[in-house]
């Protein structure tokens, strides 16, 4: 955890500084030489590179994730008030995705081979292919544009989140449902299974009380690893739609060159990320014991 953290932070700090001089964007292209030079001072940005890089280490270890240059706000504070919409979206597009891919791909390892099992697949391969930024413009252009049912962006109500919500499913919804095929495949062809049959069990409850129950380990990884991806790379969606989360707020800081802003994010999302993957450890040892 620590050393995939520090490697995220590292980048984070290198690649906003090599994103250029965010004293231009701030001043303006009228400024003259010496107003930046001020405001270089001013940021600090005029210290030697490794100093400004162990005060950021430093800062983010002590929970200090710095000012935004664009906002004047605390990084930290300006996080957790886009926080909840991001959440918000992450939660009902995950919610689609299990819903929908779990089933889907049980249903294709239970018909392997008939045109059920090459229906599912081909819906899970599209879901993996169409680019979600275009997916999202067809949906505004057919339900809000022409059909007139949804609105086209924004959040306020239940009817704003639909649209980004099914957008945001598509990608972890065939994720989901490919995996879940694949593990539901290899149960189903366990000898417990034809030792279940054997002793009168019907159908239905082999396949989700003894086959999905020793298929469900990669399921849960691959659930929880794609939402910490959605946590921390919602921008397309959240562009489309004008969705005001932290995607949005990344997107924003990149344009102004805001890299206190940028890294604080980032460091938010490599966060997110490895307590996530650790969250799937302890996952395991729960559920399996043959991991415990």
């Amino acid at each position: 955890m620590l050393a995939s953290l520090l490697i995220a932070l590292s980048m984070a700090f290198m690649l906003g500084r090599l994103s250029g001089d965010p004293t231009t964007t701030i001043l303006g292209p009228m400024a003259t030489a010496e107003q930046r030079e001020a405001l270089r001072h001013e940021l600090g940005l005029d210290r030697p590179l490794l100093v400004q890089y162990f005060d950021y280490l430093k800062g983010v270890f002590t929970g200090d994730l710095g000012n935004s240059l664009q906002f004047y706000q605390p990084n930290t504070s300006m996080i957790m008030d886009r926080l909840p919409f991001t959440l918000q979206l992450v939660a009902a597009g995950m919610a689609l995705a299990i819903l929908v891919g779990v089933p889907l791909g049980v249903l294709a390892a239970r018909r392997e081979g008939t045109w059920w099992d090459r229906a599912a697949s081909t819906v899970a391969l599209l879901g993996q292919s169409v680019p979600v930024f275009w997916f999202g413009m067809m949906l505004v252009v057919l339900f809000a544009v022409n059909l007139g049912w949804l609105p086209a962006g924004q959040s306020g109500t239940p009817a704003h989140l639909v649209l980004p919500a099914l957008t945001m499913s598509v990608y972890p919804m065939a994720q989901i449902a490919r995996l879940t095929r694949a593990s539901m495949s290899e149960a189903l062809a366990e000898p417990y299974i034809d030792a279940a049959k054997a002793r009168g069990i019907t159908g239905r409850r082999v396949v989700w009380r003894h086959a999905f129950k020793n298929a469900m380990m990669p399921i849960l990884t691959i659930v929880v690893l794609q939402t910490g991806i959605l946590l921390s790379g919602a921008v397309a969606v959240e562009y489309v739609y004008s969705w005001p989360g932290l995607g949005q707020l990344a997107l924003q800081a990149i344009q102004f060159r805001d890299f206190p802003l940028v890294q604080a994010i980032v460091v938010f999302g490599a966060l997110v990320f490895v307590l996530l993957n650790l969250l799937v450890d302890v996952i395991h040892s729960i559920v399996d014991p043959r991991v415990r």
